[in-house]
């Protein structure tokens, strides 16, 4: 079970001189103590507690603790015959005596026994569950620590953290609302706002590791290292059940230690630790990941006053207005929108708040520094991940670090349009953020990732552009380049981009997509061709913004000829709005939404469903129709365009001309499959690939109601041996699927909107997290 919790220094001094007091004070019973088995032992301390007289006198105090002395010392040693002793002295009766050993009015007594609990839960794991399935003994764990008595609520935080030390006994403690109880305590103890704090090194292995040492009074700090405990084990669910009103002045407490902790890891994590009062078991990634936990659930989506803002600010185009974007560019074509055609006021821009963040620094390189020193890493989430505390356990050591190099900032310039040399090579940590920042005066383009991850204003625009189209979340991405300078190299991104100019000018060459099939997510892009055609140029002033559909290779630089155009700011700060379409969202995802929805909800009942061992030839089918769609989807483009269903404008003529439009869409799709699938075709593709297709739907598990589970083999198999079943039932369910699916829109829509939700969620509880843990969480 590992070693002992340190007990504390109080703690330590009270029981140390009651065994001193104990060890020489003569005794009939000293010798024999040590040889008195389970039930004798039972007993003795039955009839010391059974007398309220004698348990309140020293006499029978010296009783009980010289047998609890006894059952440490067979806790404390390892040795065999110890551990039999131990576990037959730990009988349930004896057990049964805990809970009124905690409860003692004498504190000795009650300190022995949270020190003996604590010794028995290190003891090992079945000792320490036996403890914790006992509901008294929890409850008077919780009740001691919010005791008045210093000595008593120590020893109990010490109990309880031995008592963590295992699944079962967290559990238990959550079931009893113990992080309620640890909250309030420690709000009600008296302590600094906000205490000096410092990291303490700790050698792990061949590992650094890094413990947060406190100016504090030990009893806060030790509560606090179990509700941290306790809450990074808390599923959603039990997280939601904590009162928000509890939470808010904790909140601001851990928000103000995250603050000293993540400054001390950028700046003092080489130089010696001072010498702190308490020097605590928690990690930074421990404080991080309580933090983003707590703030998961902070705030509710985007107003439809923001929505407006973000469309107002990008699509109120004069004579273009967003219904007309979608049919002549989206996806399609580029488009620039100069700020003169932007009816919206320069004063209600969205992007005004980060402009005067970013103008009020003395110089560049400042600006740059302040921004770098105070931003946290944003670990990578998978697109398909929607529980988000599976995340958190799966990424809680990079939960809080600094920003890494290659994964959420690039330093870099290209030199004649080809060739990008990185100021820093590799992935790592930036560690000199004055020396980084001062690449900006050699050329150096500064490119930042996640920019609504780190800013409050960021993440209301995101959402809102999110909202705008239809899909679970949007990127901001900040690009700083310096004159006469060229960042990223000629490129395509696998989504689409709204280029919007912040400041200074910058020109750029979009070419057309020379693929037949825009990108998808994820997708590996191949390299530009050298030799290309059609380049269209724009260059984008304050205000301006360039729209680049996903699949576009673009560049872009501040080397720019135009006298009229270089005016008073000669660098270029940019940021990107990056739309991007997860396949679940494309249109072939719809569909794969509106075949899984009707198979759930229309069942086949014309026919008699064929049957091949366990299996049901129909479910085989409609796996087989999951296919055809992905296989149809891989040759026609239209599939891969961006699902605009779930997509909203707050205008009732917008909103009824998208779903017509969006509805006629989905028509003309299904059509196609009902003439394009072709089942020889669909067998030989699956027999020839070999690999397990299905991987590529895994994300309809989300959906309320789960498919069918099945395994690639048993389709070849039945592909091989009953083709001529699987052939009927398949055309039988294709033919049923396309005639009555297009009478089923509306309810498609709602199950595929509950899917979007449920992404959206997600996202929106990782943003809230990130937005918690950096410094700059508004413009």
């Amino acid at each position: 079970m590992g070693k002992r919790r340190r007990r504390t220094s109080s703690s330590t001094t009270s029981s140390s001189s009651s065994s001193s007091s104990s060890t020489n004070t003569s005794s009939p019973c000293s010798d024999t103590m040590q040889q008195l088995d389970a039930q004798l032992l039972f007993g003795i301390m039955l009839a010391a507690l059974s007398n309220h007289e004698l348990g309140a006198t020293s006499e029978g105090t010296l009783v009980i603790q010289k047998a609890l002395d006894h059952l440490l010392l067979s806790l404390l040693s390892k040795s065999p015959n110890s551990v039999m002793q131990s576990q037959q002295t730990l009988h349930i009766p004896l057990i049964s005596l805990l809970p009124v050993l905690l409860n003692s009015k004498c504190s000795v007594v009650a300190c022995s026994g949270l020190e003996t609990v604590g010794a028995a839960s290190l003891f090992s794991i079945e000792m320490n569950e036996q403890i914790a399935s006992d509901e008294e003994i929890v409850k008077g764990l919780i009740t001691a620590v919010t005791s008045s008595r210093r000595s008593v609520a120590m020893a109990a935080c010490n109990a309880l953290l031995d008592l963590l030390t295992t699944s079962v006994g967290r559990c238990k403690l959550l079931e009893f609302s113990a992080i309620d109880n640890l909250i309030l305590r420690f709000l009600q103890v008296p302590k600094s706002s906000s205490p000096p704090i410092s990291l303490i090194s700790e050698e792990v292995g061949n590992k650094t590791c890094f413990k947060i040492g406190f100016m504090e009074d030990e009893y806060p700090i030790l509560l606090l290292d179990l509700a941290i405990t306790l809450i990074n084990d808390c599923t959603l669910e039990q997280l939601v059940k904590i009162p928000r009103e509890l939470l808010k002045e904790f909140i601001k407490y851990l928000s103000r230690i995250w603050a000293k902790v993540h400054k001390h890891t950028l700046l003092d994590s080489n130089q010696e630790s001072e010498k702190f009062l308490y020097s605590s078991s928690i990690k930074p990634n421990n404080l991080a990941e309580t933090l983003f936990r707590l703030s998961m659930e902070e705030g509710p989506f985007a107003t439809s006053s923001k929505f407006l803002d973000v469309k107002r600010s990008i699509f109120h185009l004069g004579q273009m207005n967003f219904e007309s974007f979608i049919i002549n560019h989206w996806e399609e074509s580029p488009l620039h929108i100069t700020e003169s055609s932007n009816a919206s006021s320069p004063d209600n821009n969205i992007f005004n708040s980060f402009l005067q963040l970013f103008t009020s620094k003395d110089s560049i390189p400042s600006f740059l520094a302040s921004l770098l020193q105070n931003l946290v890493s944003t670990p990578p989430i998978s697109s398909d991940e929607l529980d988000i505390i599976t995340f958190l356990k799966e990424s809680r050591e990079e939960i809080g670090c600094p920003i890494i190099y290659q994964q959420d900032i690039r330093v870099l310039k290209t030199l004649d349009s080809k060739i990008e040399n990185h100021f820093l090579q590799g992935s790592s940590n930036l560690q000199d953020i004055a020396s980084v920042s001062n690449a900006f005066n050699d050329g150096y383009t500064f490119a930042l990732r996640g920019m609504e991850f780190h800013f409050q204003d960021f993440a209301s625009i995101s959402e809102g552009l999110a909202f705008l189209f239809g899909q679970p979340s949007t990127g901001v991405n900040m690009y700083l380049t310096p004159p006469n300078s060229q960042g990223l190299a000629r490129h395509r991104d696998d989504h689409c981009v709204l280029v919007c100019q912040i400041q200074g000018v910058k020109k750029w060459k979009v070419f057309p997509n020379f693929g037949t099939q825009l990108p998808r997510l994820y997708s590996s892009l191949d390299d530009c061709i050298d030799m290309m055609y059609g380049c269209k140029e724009y260059l984008l002033r304050e205000g301006d913004i360039l729209y680049i559909p996903r699949g576009f290779p673009h560049e872009a630089c501040t080397i720019v000829d135009d006298v009229k155009a270089n005016e008073d700011v000669e660098y270029s700060l940019h940021l990107t709005l990056a739309i991007e379409i997860e396949p679940p969202f494309e249109w072939e995802g719809f569909i794969h939404v509106a075949l899984h929805h009707w198979c759930q909800n229309y069942k086949i009942s014309n026919h008699k469903s064929f049957k091949h061992s366990s299996l049901n030839l129909d479910d085989v089918a409609m796996h087989l129709m999951h296919i055809a769609i992905k296989s149809i989807g891989d040759i026609d483009p239209t599939f891969r365009k961006a699902c605009l269903v779930g997509g909203i404008s707050y205008q009732s003529v917008t909103q009824i001309w998208l779903k017509t439009h969006q509805q006629l869409l989905f028509n003309h799709l299904i059509s196609k499959i009902n003439s394009n699938s072709n089942f020889k075709d669909i067998a030989s593709n699956v027999l020839g690939k070999h690999e397990d297709i299905l991987e590529n739907f895994k994300w309809l598990e989300h959906l309320d109601k789960k498919m069918p589970s099945i395994e690639m083999e048993d389709i070849f198999r039945l592909l091989i041996h009953e083709k001529e079943k699987v052939e009927a039932v398949f055309m039988m369910i294709k033919s049923e699927f396309c005639n009555k699916v297009v009478l089923l829109f509306d309810d498609v829509v709602c199950c595929y909107n509950e899917l979007l939700e449920k992404y959206r969620r997600t996202r929106k509880q990782y943003i809230n997290g990130m937005l918690a843990l950096n410094l700059n969480c508004s413009c």
